[in-house]
């Protein structure tokens, strides 16, 4: 197996969701008493948080490319980011190492397109709903999404930020999102894109009005079958 690099802490929460289900995965593919072989930076989130302006986003670039680098200089041969947000500095953080860095979006793509899915809705933090950094990479594999609701982003980030970064999942917050997806439902989605890495604790992924793709569990596929040295389907 080879060895993969985490750069995670954003928030703790998605990281030991992460650190589960790769281990869980590697060890149904692989043997019952196999784990994977993993490298872990988990970054203090305080210095990731409520990141408001280029000046905070390039300190943050820096932080996440020095981690990048202490990973792979510890012998990680590919990296994973724990965060779709901070995909926003994919292309700074892929430029300061040596090694490869599985998008979370582009597996999300492939998945999407795979299930033959055209119609998508994106649902996330703020940046990961609005901005191209994201939108683009489903988009290139033929994925049409629907604009943000500026009201849902507002609730969206109250709830990923004051409540599931800090372990806290709440019945109205369940509520709250079966209510946004039935009505993405209504306005013509034909599939929901959970573009948070904690956003399926509150969430049922398997019996919703619409399909699931959840990133996260998406991505730890990915990152389980380059571990597995097993080729990636497109």
């Amino acid at each position: 197996m080879r060895k993969l690099g985490m750069i995670g802490g954003m928030s703790w929460v998605s990281t030991g969701i992460y650190y589960d289900r790769i281990n869980r995965i590697v060890q149904r593919r692989a043997a019952p008493m196999a784990s994977a072989p993993l490298l872990i930076e988990s970054l203090d989130f305080c210095q990731l948080y409520a990141l408001a302006d280029d000046k905070d986003w390039k300190r943050a670039s820096g932080i996440l490319s020095e981690s990048a680098k202490r990973l792979q200089g510890a012998g990680a041969e590919a990296l994973i980011i724990n965060a779709n947000s901070m995909h926003k500095l994919y292309e700074d953080v892929a430029s300061s190492v040596d090694v490869p860095i599985l998008h979370i979006a582009e597996y999300v793509g492939k998945a999407l397109k795979k299930a033959g899915r055209k119609k998508a809705a994106l649902i996330g933090t703020r940046n990961v709903m609005t901005e191209s950094f994201y939108r683009k990479r489903l988009v290139a594999h033929g994925i049409d999404l629907l604009p943000p609701n500026m009201v849902n982003v507002e609730t969206l980030d109250r709830i990923i930020y004051d409540e599931l970064m800090v372990g806290k999942f709440t019945r109205d917050a369940e509520r709250t999102m079966k209510t946004i997806i039935t009505n993405k439902a209504q306005e013509g989605a034909d599939s929901i894109v959970l573009a948070c890495t904690e956003l399926d604790l509150i969430v049922d992924v398997d019996a919703n009005v619409l399909p699931v793709f959840d990133s996260t569990r998406i991505h730890c596929d990915a990152a389980a079958d380059w571990i597995l040295e097993q080729e990636i389907a497109d």
